[in-house]
């Protein structure tokens, strides 16, 4: 049976740390900021973790 392909789309939107933890970027951030809170803004743009049943999905499609 042949290799099969890892998700481009998941690749660009999720990192997997040496852990096994998945790591991505919150949504929310790109424009209409000037109604968004300082406080809100820069939790935004951290990183966060997935939900141990998310990643489990995401870690196969990364080929994982």
């Amino acid at each position: 049976m042949p290799k099969l392909k890892s998700h481009s789309g998941v690749k660009k939107r999720f990192r997997l740390k040496k852990s096994g933890i998945v790591k991505r970027n919150k949504a929310f951030v790109r424009h209409i900021l000037s109604t968004k809170k300082k406080k809100r803004k820069k939790q935004l743009g951290k990183a966060t973790t997935v939900f141990k049943g998310e990643a489990k999905t995401i870690k196969r499609m990364l080929g994982h």
